[in-house]
């Protein structure tokens, strides 16, 4: 029944399961809520969010059910993480919609990791939506989160995080450092560090032209997961 196109797309997002090696497997989870509430024993530490002179840093689990999104622009160093993190955990955790997508990025927004890089909100929807057909479950169980200011209305968001996905019922947890640069309230670069290297590009890479080719490789990844996708087509949901 899958076209061909759809099953490579559905073999390179599975192709980040032998990135790393598989530590442990957790208990399933219904809803977002739930994997809060499940990950949260195992944090040694916990601190509510706080406003410190570089900006808001939370340490330990934070349960991203319990935030309260805010639809207006936050400045820089104010708790923007806050707001940001309840749509970033359901985009990880495979039960986004449009508006969680709509919330948080900027219309020009890049996401980039190992296998994709997306330019815009429509080709992240694309990368994000193949999640649930690839993977029998996503999401990130653990994390914790650094904020800083680093211009007029600019900020970095640090999350340093564990991402759980089961394949064929096995799970497979993931180490990760996902880098936001927000502008005016708004996310316009994430990129997704597994086993919190770098991205090879031609910056990072000795050889720029391996560089370029890796480059060259996520984007045309992404524009036939893109293609295969519909072109960022929200998932029909009923009422």
């Amino acid at each position: 029944m899958p076209s061909p196109a759809l099953r490579a797309s559905a073999a390179a997002a599975a192709a980040r399961l032998f990135l790393l090696p598989s530590t442990r497997t957790t208990p399933s989870c219904t809803s977002l809520l739930a994997a809060a509430a499940a990950a949260l024993p195992r944090v040694k530490q916990q601190r509510p969010f706080s406003t410190t002179a570089g900006g808001t840093t939370a340490a330990g689990m934070a349960a991203g059910a319990e935030a309260k999104p805010s639809t207006q622009p936050q400045p820089a160093g104010s708790g923007v993480s806050e707001r940001i993190l309840p749509h970033l955990l359901n985009i990880y955790g495979s039960c986004a919609t449009a508006r969680d997508f709509e919330a948080i990025y900027a219309p020009n927004a890049t996401f980039e990791d190992p296998l994709m890089r997306a330019h815009g909100v429509k080709q992240i929807k694309s990368a994000f939506y193949t999640l649930p057909k690839v993977f029998g479950e996503s999401k990130i169980v653990e994390y914790t989160v650094q904020e800083n200011a680093t211009g007029p209305g600019k900020s970095e968001i640090l999350i340093d995080n564990k991402q759980h996905y089961k394949v064929f019922g096995k799970g497979v947890d993931i180490a990760s450092l996902i880098t936001l640069d927000v502008e005016d309230g708004k996310v316009v670069r994430h990129q997704d560090w597994w086993d919190k290297k770098p991205l090879k590009n031609r910056e990072t890479v000795g050889f720029p032209m391996v560089g370029r080719l890796a480059e060259a490789g996520r984007r045309g990844a992404m524009l036939l997961t893109h293609a295969v996708m519909g072109f960022g087509k929200d998932p029909t949901t009923t009422p």
